[in-house]
Order: structure tokens, then C-alpha cells, then sequence
């Protein structure tokens, strides 16, 4: 499972650290809030290929964008 920041969410994750006057917690905990719903719905969720954060969802605290992969993984008998 592949995990990506886009650019334009690096840069306000950057700037709320900034507004806050925090260091390198600061943006940990920024990330921790953006991520802290998705980090415990993926263990029970099936075929996740990546989880992308871009400018909405640091903007609107809306959800990481979820992709799913296109092939289904068969267990081995």
C-alpha cells in the first residue's frame, strides 16, 4: 500500500504548521488528525492499493482519497 501527498497538500499542511508555530510535532499531529480515521478503517478494508491526500482534504478535513486496485488478490489454498 503506497501512501501520497501532493504537492499542493505538502504546502498547507506547511502553512498550518507555521500559523500554529510549531516545529516538526506540530506537523505530525497536523497529519495524525488528517490520517486518524483512514489509519484505523484500513486494517478491514480489502484491495487498497494507495491513499492520496491532496489540498482538500487538508483544507476541509474532508477523507483521504482511497484507491482501490483493479485485480482482486486470490488467496493461495
Amino acid at each position: 500500500m503506497k501512501l501520497t501527498f501532493k504537492d499542493d497538500a505538502v504546502l498547507e499542511i506547511a502553512k498550518k504548521a507555521i500559523n500554529k508555530k510549531t516545529g516538526a510535532r506540530g506537523l505530525r499531529s497536523i497529519i495524525e488528525v488528517l490520517l486518524l480515521k483512514t489509519m484505523f478503517k484500513l486494517p478491514t478494508m480489502e484491495d487498497v492499493e494507495e491513499v492520496v491526500v491532496n489540498q482538500s482534504v487538508v483544507k476541509n478535513y474532508s477523507a483521504p482519497i482511497i484507491i482501490h486496485s483493479k485485480t482482486k488478490k486470490t488467496s493461495a489454498a
